[in-house]
Formats: structure tokens, C-alpha cells, sequence
């Protein structure tokens, strides 16, 4: 039953299932790449919508060295 889920790519599957399916396979170097942010082109994608379009730098005077003598 729980293959069966894989197959559909029922969501409610644990990690471990697949895990344990892609070693049954032969595919266990495959499982490093499920968490590539890299190959995650969707997630890249949502990440940089959220960045902020531009940056201000801070007024505050604190921050300024004081002038060279």
C-alpha cells in the first residue's frame, strides 16, 4: 500500500519510505539531491519574490567613524 502511495506521490509518505525504496533500487546516491537547494529551481524562485527589492542603509550617526585629524 505504501509503495502504491509513492507511485502516485501521495504526500503522507515518509521520507524514510522513499529512502528505503531508492536503497531496494540501487539509487541511494539519488537521495542526497532530494535536498539540493541547487536543483530546487521552484524554491529558488519563492526565495528571491521574498528578498527585499531594494536596501537602505541606516541614518543613524553612531554607526560613521569620526573624521581623520
Amino acid at each position: 500500500m505504501t509503495l502504491n502511495k509513492i507511485e502516485k506521490g501521495d504526500p503522507g509518505v515518509s521520507m524514510g519510505s522513499y529512502a528505503t525504496v531508492l536503497f531496494v533500487l540501487g539509487l541511494t546516491d539519488r537521495l542526497a539531491a532530494v535536498a539540493d537547494p541547487r536543483a530546487d529551481t521552484l524554491g529558488r524562485m519563492l526565495d528571491e519574490e521574498r528578498l527585499p527589492r531594494r536596501i537602505r542603509r541606516s541614518r543613524k550617526t553612531t554607526d560613521r567613524e569620526p573624521p581623520a585629524a
